[in-house]
């Protein structure tokens, strides 16, 4: 799974430092990082799609792909895979 690297992106785009680093899959993301607000998730996408070399849809992007780390980089290896 590309948890590592995803979180990794996360914690450079929210600019959380070293409190990022005790997330896990299970971290909750949206509603519970304040930092990650609708600008961020643009950000945190473009992040993904520069780092992964996918495109994402609008429609593919739920709160449930945010709902925690292990969903969005569960997201991610989707992405790669399909």
């Amino acid at each position: 799974m590309y948890l590592e690297e995803v979180k990794t992106i996360l914690i450079d785009v929210l600019a959380l430092g070293p409190a990022g680093q005790s997330l896990d899959q299970h971290s909750a993301l949206l509603g519970s990082l304040p930092e990650l607000d609708s600008m961020a998730v643009v950000q945190l996408i473009g992040a993904l799609e520069e780092q992964f070399g996918f495109s994402i849809d609008d429609d593919e992007i739920s709160a449930t792909t945010f709902a925690t780390l292990g969903s969005l980089a569960a997201f991610v290896q989707h992405k790669l895979t399909a």
